[in-house]
């Protein structure tokens, strides 16, 4: 059993989270400020981002407006507002710290992290609640502190209100998050970097290879270019760039601003998905794993003869955060060779053996 925090961001009963709040639960019970309370059913969750959808069913409730997290600033007074221990509705004060923080705590291979910082007090039990201007609008959803004893030390992180609103409008149109990538490597622009590279800028994103699938490799992007804007935005770091393309779905076009030995250029690129193509992707495509947390590959007759086996899917990676890597010994390189005494030769097979499943397999 644990508790966490939410916003309820629609009259019809819509309530946004954190997917660490709602994992692998069970049942889920909402209570109201007025202690009226309700069953919840799960729309969807997004790992990448730790953000969930859930769904009361109610009518005429009062909801937050998400505000434009772009315009909040730096000392910029706000307000923290959850259940930190079980103490309900409890409501801290502080300023935006610091925004487009990553701190490596979402435990996951496609983890995009650009936290707004804030010295508002947060505990644990703060997850999913509301960071809100002072108008009243939603500008983050409360997700991590940075602490060395576990409860709150000055430090706490939230998603920015417009990467939330993605998010939500995926899961509702699709079910599951479609996200857009460059296809780049990349690495901060720091004093260092530009002395090494004799680049004209110390603050970007510096364009360190270009992956062979990807979006960028064609697009006229090249390797020592630093990204410092987005459609027109700024962007001095990977995790504020990471969050601007993390907005777009893929077969978005986005326009970057490199600086190409101290000229600037605009770049039109559009963007793919992980497959490295601009379809949607199902939610059934993702469902084995976003459970598992595991990718799999398929294995040829040479592979399968190696390893002395018939038939198998093999483990390509392991997300920290999926059942396979917590509640298991798997690990990356392992070949599942049957799913309940039934043997499976591809990846439609693990989703077919998997599909509809209660318990344990």
């Amino acid at each position: 059993v644990g508790s966490g925090s939410g916003v309820v961001i629609s009259a019809d009963g819509y309530i946004v989270t954190n997917n660490h709040v709602v994992a692998d639960a069970d049942k889920l019970d909402v209570t109201m400020y007025n202690n009226q309370t309700y069953t919840a059913k799960v729309i969807g969750t997004d790992p990448s981002t730790d953000l969930a959808l859930i769904k009361i069913e109610a009518k005429d409730l009062p909801f937050m407006e998400l505000a434009n997290s772009d315009n909040s600033k730096v000392g910029e007074w706000v307000l923290a507002v959850g259940n930190p221990f079980n103490l309900t509705s409890t409501v801290t004060a502080g300023i935006i710290s610091a925004k487009g923080r990553n701190i490596h705590i979402i435990e996951d291979k496609s983890a995009l992290e650009s936290f707004i910082q804030t010295d508002a007090a947060i505990n644990p039990g703060n997850s999913g609640g509301a960071l809100v201007d002072m108008k009243g609008n939603l500008v983050g959803i409360n997700s991590a502190i940075a602490t060395p004893t576990g409860t709150y030390a000055g430090y706490g992180f939230a998603v920015p209100a417009n990467l939330v609103k993605k998010v939500i409008d995926d899961l509702l149109d699709f079910g599951v998050v479609q996200r857009g990538f460059l296809g780049v490597l990349i690495q901060d622009v720091d004093g260092e970097l530009a002395k090494k590279y004799n680049l004209d800028v110390s603050q970007g994103v510096y364009v360190d290879s270009l992956l062979a699938d990807g979006s960028a490799i064609n697009s006229g992007l090249k390797e020592g270019d630093v990204i410092v804007k987005v459609d027109g935005v700024p962007v001095k770091s990977s995790p504020e760039l990471q969050e601007k393309i993390g907005r777009h779905r893929p077969g978005d076009k986005v326009i970057v601003t490199v600086d190409r030995k101290g000229s600037l250029s605009d770049v039109g690129i559009t963007l793919k998905n992980k497959k490295g193509n601009t379809d949607v992707v199902k939610k059934d495509e993702g469902k084995v794993t976003d459970l598992l947390g595991a990718q799999f590959e398929e294995l040829d007759a040479k592979t399968l003869k190696k390893y002395g086996v018939e038939n198998g899917v093999q483990v390509k990676s392991l997300s920290q955060s999926g059942k396979l890597a917590r509640y298991t010994d798997m690990q990356e390189g392992f070949i599942i060779t049957a799913i309940d005494r039934q043997p499976v030769k591809t990846v439609a097979d693990v989703e077919k053996a998997l599909s509809g499943k209660n318990g344990g397999v």
